[in-house]
């Protein structure tokens, strides 16, 4: 039982380092990419949505992003998403679509984008430590309840350490990484 649950746990940090890769895709490193936009919350009929379960992305050129909703009336929601967003984008509406234009990044821009970026990495450090809490909380509650002897507390403990490193690891490994693609002029 205590296994399974480390296995759970291994299983949630691989999630957490995934979703932190699909954020980090949507940060504008300088070129235009559909994935800047298509997980940007917004609202429509009354609940959040992804841009991509409301609109086409599309980019026509490299500097360029073109959200073309599928129903006119959301051209507005759109807009004001990607001002509310974290993007620093100036949104145009041609009363078609949406259109981002994507500028060169400055210096101050980069500087900026590497604080998004450690941010993003440290939301998911404290989500791989949400989860350990939670599976130490059950260990313990099993250990109390008679169910795992001290052994295989302290077995299931130390899997569970090894595993949280490991997963900080890949993190701070992929934070690099995408820190050194941003300040690539």
């Amino acid at each position: 039982m205590a296994h399974s649950l480390v296995q759970k746990a291994q299983t949630d940090f691989q999630k957490t380092l995934d979703h932190l890769l699909e954020e980090y895709s949507g940060l504008q490193i300088g070129r235009a990419s559909s994935s800047l936009v298509e997980n940007l919350m917004v609202e429509a009929y009354g609940m959040m949505q992804p841009v991509k379960a409301v609109a086409s992305v599309m980019v026509p050129d490299g500097r360029t992003v073109q959200i073309q909703p599928w129903d006119k009336s959301m051209l507005a929601a759109l807009e004001k998403a990607i001002r509310d967003s974290d993007l620093n984008l100036n949104p145009t509406n041609n009363g078609l679509a949406i259109i981002l234009s994507i500028p060169p990044l400055t210096e101050e821009r980069r500087r900026d984008l590497v604080k998004v970026l450690g941010r993003m990495a440290e939301e998911a450090r404290i989500s791989v430590r949400n989860i350990r809490q939670t599976v130490m909380t059950q260990l313990k509650r099993m250990e109390h309840e008679g169910e795992l002897t001290e052994d295989e507390l302290n077995k299931a403990e130390k899997d569970l350490q090894e595993a949280v490193n490991k997963i900080n690891l890949q993190i701070d490994e992929q934070a690099r990484k995408k820190e050194e693609a941003i300040m690539t002029v």
